[in-house]
């Protein structure tokens, strides 16, 4: 690809599935196809995960597409520093990122771009309530809860500001890499950014691939982010 792309793509990397090399190409080169008339870069950052577990992976993937570009944590630091990690190094003038298994439908990720076109700096993907017929139970607390938080106490531009799905122009870059927090609420902390700072955000509905299967929630990480809360609250 000659010239800078016009969408890049960013995966974090940790522990990921069986057969997550085979997903991720058969994802990009389907999104490729989906936006004929642009170029994609993909960007892959290891958070942590033991190099000689993904080094064939990573080296099939090299091979097989021309615009991929790979980056790595030596030790796990959270997914919201792997995604800054990703952005930093993205050339696109549009930056998407989601999940390594890409949960969510290419129309959601076409959607999504489409919805950037109307003079839109941030495109927040939001989950219908057919998300919560196949969530895992203390998920499905633990969501509606931070929605319900977002609503009466942010009072935020969304309330799903955890979906796994989004994407931003280069003012939305510059904001993404002035947050801090590493894990579960760095998502809700760059929300809160954009929108102190005047960036005009915008939802998109956006749906999940059938079958998509849920982490497990760690329960640890997840009382240690009540603090980064308040932290966001008080910014």
């Amino acid at each position: 690809m000659k010239g800078k792309p016009d969408i890049s793509i960013i995966l974090p990397c940790y522990n990921p599935p069986l057969n997550w090399d085979k997903i991720v190409l058969e994802s990009f080169n389907t999104l490729s196809s989906a936006f004929s008339d642009k170029s994609l870069e993909l960007i892959i950052v290891n958070d942590g995960t033991d190099k000689n577990q993904i080094q064939e992976e990573i080296k099939f993937l090299k091979n097989e597409i021309d615009t991929f570009n790979f980056a790595e944590h030596t030790e796990n630091k959270g997914k919201g520093s792997a995604i800054r990690t990703g952005v930093n190094l993205a050339k696109g003038d549009f930056i998407i990122y989601t999940d390594i298994d890409f949960p969510y439908t290419v129309k959601s990720i076409q959607d999504l771009y489409s919805t950037s076109l109307s003079n839109c700096d941030v495109v927040l993907g939001h989950r219908d309530t057919s998300y919560y017929s196949h969530t895992p139970w203390a998920r499905k607390v633990i969501s509606k809860s931070l929605r319900f938080s977002l609503k009466t106490l942010l009072r935020l531009p969304t309330d799903d500001s955890q979906c796994g799905l989004k994407g931003f122009n280069q003012k939305g870059k510059e904001i993404f890499l002035q947050t801090k927090i590493d894990r579960f609420l760095f998502d809700l902390e760059f929300i809160k950014l954009a929108s102190k700072n005047g960036l005009n955000v915008q939802n998109c509905e956006v749906q999940l691939k059938e079958g998509v299967v849920f982490s497990k929630v760690n329960i640890k990480i997840l009382l240690r982010e009540g603090l980064n809360f308040l932290k966001i609250f008080f910014r």
